[in-house]
C-alpha cells in the first residue's frame, strides 16, 4: 500500500512548475495541456509522483546517478553536519572533507594521485581539455593541442565538451564548434564498419591510429574515451581494443583521458569502468555516482606527472592551472561522497552489481529469444542495453518513436527505463537500463517483465 503523503497544495505546485520551471531535455509545448511529471519522494529504488503513483526506477534517478538508492539518511546527515560546520570556501584553500575524500578516492585508483573538484561531469571534462591545451602551450610549443574523441561517445553539455561529442544530434543548432577536436570511429562490433572479422577490437583501435597519422601525431595531445559508451548505446569495447589503444597512446605520446562520468564509482561492478580492461589513464573524470546525487560534485583525477607540469615556475603568473569552479568549493560534495563510498563498501554493492548485472543480461537475452525485435544485448554490471531492430538480418533500426512507445508502456506499468534519444541520426534504438547498485533479483525481474510486456504490446 502506498503510504507516501502528498502535499495538500500539490495542484498549486503543479501550476507553479508549469508556469516557471524550464525542464531539462523536454519539449514544453505538450505541458500547456498536460501536467508535468513531479516526483515527491523516493525510497530505495522506488519513486512516488504527485498523483501518488509508485514507480520502480531502472535509471537511478533518470540519468544514471543515484547509485546507492533514494532516502539514504546517513548521507543526508553527513551533508547536514558538514554544512553546519563549514559549508563553503573557494577551493584555493582546503577542507577536511575535501582532503579525506581525495585520499579515499585515490586509494581506489592506483597510479593516480591528484583530484581537482568541480560540480558537473561536463565541467570535469572541460578541465581536462583546458589542462591539455595549457600543457601544449607550455611544453610542446603549442603543437599538441588536438583532442580526439570517439564516434557515439558523449562528454557533456558545454560548447567545449559538445565539440568532443560523437553524437551529431546533440551538436545540432549549437555550432560552430571550436576547432581542434577530431573524431575517431566507434567500436560497436554489432555494427562493424569492417564486415565480419575475428579481430574487430584490434581493428577498431587501429582505426584510431589511422586518424592520428592523418592528423599528424605531433598535433595530438589527448584521446578522450568512455570506458563503456553510455548514451551512445551502451557499448562495451571488444577484446583486444583497450590493449591496442594503450599501445597507440604510448607510441605517439598522447595522453589518455577516460570519462567515467557514468561508469564511475561502481556502475560496472568495479570502482571504475576502466579497471575492467587494465587501462593506465592519465586523466579520469567522474560525477554522477560520486555522491549518488545527494550533493553536486565532480572530480578530475590525474597523475603526479601531469600535476608537476603546472608547478614549473612559481614566479611565472601564467604557469599554474588558472581555473576555478565556484561550487567545487562547496564541502557538501566531498562529505556526501565519503558516505556514499562507505555505503558501497560496507553493503558489498560492487559484488551485488556483478551478480544483479549478470541476472539482468540473462533476462534480456531470454527476452531476445522470444522477441525478434531485440537484435543485440550488451552491458557491464548494472549498465545494460538492448538494441531494437526491425530485421535481425539487415539490422535495420526500429524507429525512435517505437522505442519511445516501449518506454511509455513500461512507465504505464510503473517501471522507468530509458533509451538513446535525439543523439544519433537513425540509431536512437537502444533501450538503456541502469538500476541502482542495491537492486534485488525481484527488482531485476520486474524490470525485464515490464519490458517483455511492452515489446509484446508495441510490436506484437
Amino acid at each position: 500500500m502506498n503510504m507516501v503523503q502528498q502535499p495538500n497544495d500539490i495542484r498549486d505546485i503543479i501550476e507553479a512548475d508549469r508556469a516557471h520551471v524550464w525542464h531539462h531535455l523536454l519539449q514544453h509545448k505538450p505541458l500547456e495541456t498536460n501536467d508535468p511529471r513531479i516526483f515527491v519522494e523516493g525510497r530505495g529504488m522506488r519513486l512516488w509522483d504527485a498523483t501518488g503513483r509508485e514507480f520502480l526506477d531502472a535509471l537511478s534517478g533518470g540519468v544514471w546517478t543515484v547509485n546507492v538508492g533514494f532516502g539514504r539518511v546517513s548521507i543526508a546527515n553527513a551533508v547536514r553536519d558538514q554544512l553546519v560546520k563549514l559549508n563553503y570556501f573557494a577551493n584555493s584553500a582546503g577542507s577536511i572533507a575535501g582532503a579525506e575524500f581525495a585520499r579515499k578516492l585515490i586509494s581506489k585508483m592506483p597510479g593516480l594521485t591528484r583530484v581537482y573538484y568541480s560540480n558537473s561531469g561536463s565541467e570535469a571534462n572541460e578541465k581536462v581539455f583546458k589542462m591539455v591545451r595549457q600543457i601544449a602551450h607550455r611544453h610542446h610549443g603549442g603543437r599538441k593541442y588536438k583532442i580526439l574523441y570517439r564516434e557515439r561517445d558523449y562528454h557533456g553539455t558545454t560548447i567545449g565538451t559538445l565539440a568532443a561529442a560523437g553524437q551529431p544530434q546533440r551538436r545540432e543548432q549549437y555550432g560552430p564548434m571550436p576547432p581542434g577536436f577530431v573524431e575517431v570511429p566507434h567500436c560497436l562490433e554489432y555494427r562493424s564498419q569492417y564486415g565480419a572479422i575475428d579481430n574487430y577490437g584490434e581493428r577498431a583501435a587501429e582505426a584510431i591510429e589511422e586518424v592520428i597519422l592523418r592528423e599528424g601525431p605531433d598535433t595530438i595531445g589527448l584521446l578522450c574515451l568512455e570506458p563503456v559508451t553510455a548514451g551512445g548505446g551502451v557499448i562495451v569495447p571488444p577484446a583486444g581494443y583497450w590493449q591496442k589503444v594503450g599501445e597507440i597512446c604510448r607510441k605517439y605520446d598522447i595522453l589518455l583521458h577516460i570519462d567515467e562520468v557514468v561508469c564511475g564509482v561502481g556502475r560496472t561492478g568495479m570502482w571504475f569502468g576502466y579497471q575492467n580492461f587494465g587501462i593506465e589513464p592519465d586523466f579520469v573524470t567522474m560525477a554522477k555516482g560520486v555522491a549518488s546525487g545527494y550533493a553536486a560534485i565532480s572530480c578530475t583525477a590525474t597523475t603526479e606527472k601531469i600535476f608537476d607540469l603546472f608547478k614549473d615556475d612559481p614566479e611565472d603568473p601564467m604557469s599554474h592551472f588558472r581555473d576555478i569552479s565556484t561550487f567545487g568549493g562547496c564541502v557538501a560534495g566531498p562529505a556526501a561522497a565519503l558516505e556514499n563510498m562507505r555505503i558501497i563498501e560496507d553493503e558489498g554493492l560492487l559484488d551485488n552489481t556483478l551478480q544483479m548485472g549478470a541476472r539482468l543480461i540473462a533476462n534480456l537475452e531470454d527476452l531476445s529469444e522470444r522477441h525478434a525485435v531485440i537484435g543485440n544485448v550488451r552491458g557491464a554490471g548494472l549498465f545494460c542495453g538492448a538494441e531494437l531492430v526491425a530485421d535481425r538480418q539487415t539490422k535495420e533500426p526500429v524507429p525512435e518513436k517505437l522505442v519511445q512507445a516501449v518506454i511509455a508502456n513500461c512507465a504505464a506499468q510503473g517501471v522507468l527505463i530509458g533509451a538513446t534519444n535525439r543523439s544519433l541520426h537513425g540509431l536512437n534504438n537502444t533501450l538503456c537500463l541502469a538500476p541502482a547498485l542495491i537492486a534485488t533479483e525481484q527488482d531485476i525481474d520486474q524490470i525485464t517483465d515490464a519490458i517483455g510486456t511492452a515489446l509484446t504490446t508495441v510490436f506484437g
